[in-house]
């Protein structure tokens, strides 16, 4: 198994394993976006934030990234994470990897707060951020209308370091190589 940023160049590729979650509550999406809005999506996250790719052999598994969780500059030290697996490979630890590269990344970038957003019932994603130490924050009743029915959203919050005046936050292109490299393994 082998975790790396995402390019560009795996926007089908990341498309595939998104594509099954169309058809559930997981994403309020209702249409797959074009590879080209896909490739969109991963320049913008990445021109600041991690974005991270599992692969295992030539098949890519799944992937994760974290993204500006509000807009407002008070809110620059939090990120909203966002994690999808191919649905054959779940519950073999791999989400767990994923959001602890990308947690640690947030971290030397200087983010203080990291957020998940779960359609529930889903135990599996409500158990993964519960393990990684996450507490729920609160639930958005009926805020979304998906698969025929109006879903719940929890929300899920962890800090990840100390508080107190904090720098800039750092885009993940400004922190070297060899501090990435070690991290992704």
């Amino acid at each position: 198994m082998r975790i790396r940023f995402a390019t560009e160049e795996d926007a089908k590729k990341l498309l595939q394993i998104y594509e099954p979650y169309l058809d559930t509550p997981v994403t309020f999406e209702y249409t797959l976006p074009t590879v080209e809005e896909f490739r969109e999506r991963i320049r913008t996250i990445t021109a600041c934030y991690p974005y991270l790719v599992c692969e295992e052999g030539d098949r890519t598994i799944g992937y994760a990234y974290g993204h500006r969780a509000m807009e407002r500059a008070a809110y620059q030290w939090n990120a909203e994470l966002s994690i999808y697996l191919n649905p054959e490979d779940t519950s073999r630890g791999l989400g767990k990897q994923l959001y602890t590269r990308l947690i640690e990344i947030l971290k030397l970038q200087g983010v203080r707060n990291v957020y998940g957003c779960v359609t529930v019932p889903n135990e599996k994603s409500e158990r993964l951020h519960l393990s990684l130490g996450f507490r729920k924050a609160g639930v958005w009743h009926n805020t979304g209308f998906k698969c025929g029915k109006w879903q719940d959203v929890a929300w899920f919050e962890k800090a990840i370091q100390a508080y107190g005046r904090p720098e800039p936050l750092r885009s993940v292109w400004e922190i070297p190589g060899e501090e990435l490299e070690h991290l992704l393994g």
